[in-house]
């Protein structure tokens, strides 16, 4: 068929605003299912909505009983899905990822894909091109995990990983969901381990029970860190990670709180050199700030941050402090979180645990 030349960034799906946007950006992209060259066309098995978008979407369709309406947040994702030719949250910007089968591959395809290979995207939903054919009709709306029939695409530039024969899909496709996560913690850890004279760094995370959390937890051991505290909102998260080794001090506080949050984590020793922000709640930007050393790193992983705030944030409390935007990628990032997976009995477990309260 005719068509414009391909771009191994997706430029040749962008519909609205023609030309002038990336994929991510875009409102609306091309999820025809017809390939360009260099492109790849998956078969679609399950979505995996990320934490900020869901909880934004769950919260927006719960009734007055506290229960989500299955049937009208179904009916609003449809609508993105097919209003924007992608699934991309229009109130976090925020999309997931899926796990499918490849159905063909372009013959200038670069991402090594073979049709029959059964795959997870490490690209964001928010930018890859997906319809549904099913209506989702086998989703009850209740997880982020979403059933699902039809078609995506992926441009020359996408990620993607062939799913572990060794590991459940659903199991894979959870930890490869954050699995930028433990890779960058891991790096930034080392960076300071590496540094001559210095103590082994401090880490605090907050969220150090789900899943992004307990893998940064991990990888944060594995690097080479010293002290490590956990941030949970509960009592009960406390007791997921309690007996775990995953970290010495588990802290019981509202990550919203700046108050709240520095005088909990001063209690638990002082202010950490790094901070992790897994919650995928909005307004934990100022007090990660007020709980990391001066000089220390702050990682946002989390979808909810406003950055503005945060950057704002460490201006207005004279806090010298690096932070950074975790972006989702790090060169062999999904092979690192799967082999946490495999060697700590301790992650393997809560993931476990998660995969089966979802399921139930």
């Amino acid at each position: 068929m005719s068509q414009r030349p391909s771009s191994p960034v997706g430029l040749h799906r962008v519909l609205d605003p023609e030309g002038a946007a990336l994929p991510q950006a875009a409102r609306r992209v091309d999820a025809r299912p017809e390939l360009w060259p260099d492109e790849v066309r998956i078969r679609v098995e399950t979505l995996n909505l990320d934490a900020a978008s869901y909880r934004q979407l769950a919260d927006t369709h719960t009734g007055p009983g506290g229960e989500v309406d299955g049937d009208a947040l179904r009916a609003a994702v449809l609508e993105i899905i097919e209003a924007r030719g992608k699934m991309q949250n229009p109130v976090t910007g925020s999309g997931g990822m899926l796990i499918g089968t490849v159905d063909e591959v372009g013959p200038e395809s670069p991402l090594g894909l073979q049709p029959g290979d059964h795959v997870a995207t490490l690209v964001s939903l928010s930018l890859t091109p997906l319809h549904i054919t099913d209506a989702l009709a086998r989703w009850d709306g209740r997880s982020e995990r979403v059933p699902a029939e039809g078609h995506a695409i992926l441009f020359g530039r996408s990620i993607a990983a062939v799913l572990p024969e060794d590991l459940a899909p659903d199991l894979a496709l959870m930890v490869m969901d954050v699995c930028g996560a433990p890779a960058l913690v891991a790096r930034v850890v080392r960076e300071y381990a590496a540094r001559p004279g210095r103590e082994a760094p401090s880490v605090l995370v907050l969220g150090g029970a789900g899943k992004s959390g307990s893998l940064s937890l991990a990888a944060a051991a594995d690097a080479g860190a010293g002290r490590r505290v956990a941030v949970v909102p509960n009592e009960r998260e406390a007791a997921l990670l309690a007996g775990t080794g995953l970290a010495e001090d588990v802290v019981v506080a509202d990550a919203r709180s700046p108050l709240g949050l520095s005088e909990a984590v001063a209690r638990a020793g002082g202010p950490a050199d790094i901070t992790v922000v897994c919650v995928d709640v909005p307004g934990c930007e100022q007090p990660a700030i007020l709980s990391t050393a001066q000089g220390g790193t702050i990682i946002y992983f989390s979808m909810a941050t406003n950055f503005a705030a945060a950057a704002l944030g460490a201006e207005g409390l004279a806090a010298d402090v690096r932070m950074l935007v975790g972006n989702g990628y790090v060169p062999g990032h999904a092979a690192y979180a799967l082999d946490l997976v495999r060697g700590n009995a301790a992650v393997r477990g809560l993931f476990e645990a998660r995969l089966a309260a979802e399921t139930a």
